[in-house]
């Protein structure tokens, strides 16, 4: 097994399900700090964007080539992630507690976007050359890829496994804060 392989299985089987179970935990936090009654709304909403900032990037890593379009993409979420998870918190910080739980959830949820990202350059270093030295000829287009990463059942076995810990609970929290709302201006 090359180094290379060895990297991607530890992005599919190590990095990948642990940003799942970090988002669950921050989520349970969330949920036992009554986020639709403090922070409401705004915040769950802003962790739905976060998701999908991250979501993007990794559904294009696991479908098609990283090429120079790939990693721009993956750059640009990383960076704008980033910035909305610190403005998450600043807009949380004065309206509900965040303890320590949630706390040790968003130091997964920040780091392992940058690592899953740096492993995906080593793996990919001759496109990261590409892009460093401008050299994007061919590599703008989105090229899926001939046999999937982690074979035929992964994909389908991860976004199973996200949308139980990811996907269904924040939806289910933008729900709950939408309720709360209307519920709110209506007894105003």
């Amino acid at each position: 097994m090359t180094t290379d392989s060895l990297l991607i299985q530890v992005l599919l089987y190590v990095f990948l399900p642990l940003w799942g179970l970090a988002g669950f935990v921050d989520w349970c936090c969330h949920r036992a700090t009554r986020i639709e009654a403090t922070s409401g709304l705004k915040e769950s909403l802003i962790h739905s964007l976060m998701g999908l900032q991250v979501g993007l990037p990794i559904l294009l890593c696991l479908l098609f080539e990283v090429n120079v379009l790939v990693l721009l993409i993956c750059l640009a979420a990383w960076v704008l992630h980033e910035l909305v998870a610190h403005w998450d918190v600043h807009y949380a910080a004065p309206r509900r507690h965040i303890g320590i739980w949630e706390m040790h959830a968003h130091n997964y949820l920040a780091s392992l976007p940058f690592y899953m990202l740096a492993m995906i350059a080593v793996i990919n270093g001759p496109v990261v050359i590409d892009l460093l030295t401008l050299d994007w000829a061919g590599q703008l287009s989105l090229v899926p890829l001939d046999s999937p990463h982690g074979g035929d059942g992964y994909l389908p076995g991860y976004l199973t496994f996200m949308a139980v810990l990811a996907i269904f609970p924040y939806t289910e929290e933008n729900l709950r804060c939408l309720i709360y709302a209307l519920k709110r201006r209506r007894s105003a």
